[in-house]
């Protein structure tokens, strides 16, 4: 099933780093927003690394997390065909237009969550950034090899 991303990227002048996922899950397209899973470990690993007191829980309160801390948050591609969420899944990818927020925004590192949204951005991405490109582990709840606590340590070079 052809799908279309329809969630905007989030970022600000201020963001100097930027996070991209690969394509939002089921439940975060019912959602309406990134990393809607319940068990996906994004939004708890965001709060430890920028040490703040509560995961937020509405979609307002997580953008402002993330522009407090200078963190953009996109992901990879504007549509693809795929059935459920995982990213083995994904047929026909057509990338995301970058552009819109290199050309607002003074992005120093690049983090793709997992190693599709990795390899997607080499694939379709590279060319227009030439800045730090560094691929952290996914978040997602089917990636159990990492416990939250190892994905925090690993995530933390993000505001380090």
């Amino acid at each position: 099933m052809r799908l279309v991303h329809h969630f905007d990227p989030v970022f600000d002048e201020e963001s100097q780093v930027l996070i991209l996922g690969t394509f939002p899950s089921v439940r975060s397209r019912a959602s309406g927003f990134y990393y809607g899973h319940p068990r996906n470990r994004f939004w708890k690993v965001i709060a430890a690394i920028t040490k703040t007191d509560r995961i937020p829980q509405t979609i307002d309160s997580k953008k402002c997390m993330l522009l407090k801390n200078r963190i953009a948050l996109w992901d990879v591609l504007q549509s693809c065909d795929i059935e459920g969420s995982s990213d083995s899944n994904i047929k026909n990818p057509m990338p995301t237009d970058l552009s819109k927020i290199f050309s607002k925004a003074n992005i120093k590192c690049i983090y793709t969550n997992g190693s599709q949204a990795h390899q997607f951005f080499i694939r379709y991405h590279c060319k227009s950034y030439s800045g730090n490109l560094i691929k952290v582990p996914s978040t997602s709840p089917a990636n159990a090899r990492y416990t939250l606590e190892k994905l925090v340590a690993i995530w933390s070079q993000i505001v380090g």
